[in-house]
Formats: C-alpha cells, sequence, structure tokens
C-alpha cells in the first residue's frame, strides 16, 4: 500500500476505511482506549503506520471536540424548541458541534445498504452520536449504526417498539393519571380525551394514565369520547368541536399535548362554550404558550430542557463506551394548575 505524498495527507477517515472499521473505533485506537479488542487495535494501527498517519498536534488537542445529529422534522412547534434548547445548551456545555438534519426518507428507511450508506455519511462528517427528537426510527438505520457502533438515543420515540433502543421521555403515564384525577376530583364524570397518534409511545401512556384514572373513580368509558390524530390545533380544534356539538358533551377534556389543548379553547370559543364555567380543559407539556392562552392553560409539566440535557450526556457516554444503566429513562411530571379547570357545572 503506497505511502501518501505531502499534499495528500492521509486522514482518520483514510484509516477508517483501510482498516474496515468506523471513525469512532479508529479514533478510540488513536486515543488509547481500552474498549477497542486487541486485534481490532493491531489491525488499525497497522494501517496507520501502512499509509503513514501522523495526527498533528492541533487535531490530537481537539479529540475532545465531537458532533453529534439531531434528527427531527417540526421545529416550529413550541415543545421541539424547548427540547432543542436542552440539546443545544448541553452540547455547548460538552464542547460538541450540534448539526440539525430531516429524518432519512426512502431508500434510507427500508433499504440495509442506503442505511448503512447513511449513517456512514453521518460518521464521516464527524457525527459521535445520534439523538432522534420524536420521529419514527426505521430498524434499517438501527440496524446499520448499530454495525458501525454509532450511539443513536431517541427523545419520545414514534413507531418503534425496539426494546434496544435507547429513550428518554417523561413519566407519561402518571402524567395522564394526574390531569384525569384533577378534573375527577372537580366533580366532572364526562370526560373526553383527544390524544396524539396510535403510534407515539408517550400518547399511548398517556392514555392509558387516562384510562386508569377513570377506572380507579369507576367512571366507565365512553368510547365515543375518545379521539387520537395529530398533535396539532387543528386536530384538538376539530375533535374538541365535534365533541363540544354532541348531545351530550363532555364537561372536561384531557388533552394529549399543549397544541391540542390550545385547539380545544378555539372550538370551545367558537361555539359560545365558556371555560372554565362550562367546560375544563387540560394539556401536556407545559410549554409556554400555556401563560398565554385565555384562559392560561392547566397542563402537565414535562422537563423537556431536562430531557434534551439527558440525551446529550446519554449519547456521549455511549460514544465513549458507557452503556445507560437503563434503556428507557423518564424524568418525572408534575401538574401546573392554572385558570382552565374548575369545579363540574351542575346538571
Amino acid at each position: 500500500m503506497p505511502r501518501r505524498g505531502r499534499s495528500e495527507r492521509a486522514t482518520l477517515a483514510d484509516v477508517a476505511r483501510l482498516a474496515g472499521v468506523s471513525p469512532t473505533t479508529a479514533s478510540k485506537v488513536l486515543n488509547g482506549r481500552s474498549d477497542v479488542g486487541a486485534k481490532t487495535r493491531e489491525l488499525v494501527l497497522g494501517v496507520m503506520a501502512e499509509i503513514g498517519y501522523k495526527p498533528t498536534a492541533v487535531r490530537h488537542e481537539q479529540t475532545r471536540d465531537r458532533t453529534l445529529v439531531t434528527v427531527l422534522d417540526i421545529v416550529e412547534s413550541r415543545y421541539a424548541g424547548t427540547v432543542l434548547q436542552g440539546i443545544l445548551v448541553a452540547a455547548t456545555s460538552a464542547r460538541a458541534e450540534l448539526l440539525l438534519r430531516l429524518p432519512p426518507g426512502e431508500p434510507v428507511s427500508t433499504n440495509r445498504t442506503a442505511a448503512r450508506a447513511w449513517v456512514e455519511e453521518q460518521q464521516a462528517s464527524g457525527v459521535v452520536g445520534l439523538i432522534a427528537l420524536a420521529v419514527a426510527v426505521p430498524d434499517a438505520v438501527l440496524l446499520a449504526a448499530e454495525g458501525l457502533e454509532l450511539p443513536v438515543v431517541t427523545i419520545d420515540p414514534i413507531d418503534t417498539t425496539e426494546s434496544r433502543l435507547v429513550s428518554i421521555g417523561s413519566t407519561n403515564w402518571a402524567g395522564g393519571r394526574s390531569a384525569t384525577e384533577h378534573v375527577i376530583k372537580l366533580g366532572h364524570r364526562r370526560i373526553a380525551w383527544i390524544g396524539g397518534p396510535l403510534g407515539s409511545a408517550p400518547s399511548l401512556e398517556r392514555f392509558h394514565g387516562y384510562q386508569a384514572a377513570l377506572d380507579s373513580a369507576g367512571i366507565e368509558q365512553d368510547r365515543a369520547l375518545i379521539r387520537h390524530e395529530a398533535f396539532s390545533v387543528e386536530a384538538g380544534q376539530r375533535h374538541g368541536h365535534d365533541l363540544l356539538s354532541l348531545d351530550e358533551r363532555p364537561t372536561a377534556i384531557v388533552s394529549g399535548n399543549d397544541e391540542i389543548a390550545v385547539g380545544v379553547l378555539a372550538a370551545a370559543k367558537e361555539l359560545g362554550i365558556s371555560v372554565p364555567g362550562e367546560l375544563s380543559v387540560t394539556g401536556f407539556d407545559d410549554t409556554p404558550q400555556t401563560e398565554w392562552t385565555t384562559p392560561r392553560l392547566t397542563s402537565v409539566r414535562q422537563p423537556l430542557v431536562g430531557m434534551g440535557r439527558m440525551a446529550v450526556e446519554t449519547v456521549l457516554s455511549m460514544a465513549d463506551g458507557v452503556q445507560p444503566a437503563s434503556r428507557h429513562l423518564q424524568l418525572a411530571t408534575t401538574l401546573s394548575v392554572r385558570d382552565s379547570t374548575g369545579p363540574a357545572p351542575s346538571p
């Protein structure tokens, strides 16, 4: 294998490619890490010697600076913006560069060869870990990332039952239950649910918490009062309008997130239904918009900034070869009671 000339200085990516390992593994060998097998270490060091790879002093001093990529497809939501704030703060603190990318579509999402090429492309740009924010992570990408030793952490995963996936969220079940128990204590018995998509694990957990609260209070569930669609104002407004137009309409609506709840408030205003006099509404996330609505929105607070920070800390630890104590990490939720909930109206 010929040595390169001065104008074609060998890079660590060249070493990784010729040795048949990931750039992360090559970097570990370069930095004397102990979590690399003896044969792999010998192979990588042999390639370095053969092609004349010599890290400069500057490169060696910058080995702690790493790049993370966050994959998301909804940047305008308050939820995503708040989580991203936590990711950015933690990445800056860790001296890591942060890239934002859209989820990979076809054929990456289904084709293993394309998925592997996509993951290799991330690693070639210096990425040492991937954070997926409320998006579906295709199995093909997961398998490719696992094979190439690229750590993946997902926040509020969608459409996945992969047990190996490291996920970060909040105590969604407890949050859904606390919001429902709150309106039950206020005397409400006809309580509706409007949640996010059925493929969203957090939404389903919140819904199960809603069901548990009804069951515990001895309230029979009415399927006509249960809706699942998107985490959006439009969905909340549409389903809110339908529910509030029923002959026997609900006196309380528990929403899967704040945007749905904002849509419900809009529907109530259109129909001339007072909140909280005739209808109580709760949200989930406790984003800043809860203080801007009229009336101010009662919402389950999940530590969105903390979730973003934990995702960065977890994926960087995984890049250093340290696996998390649990594959599914959850931060505690609390209920923030404001003006959108009140006693049930008299029959």
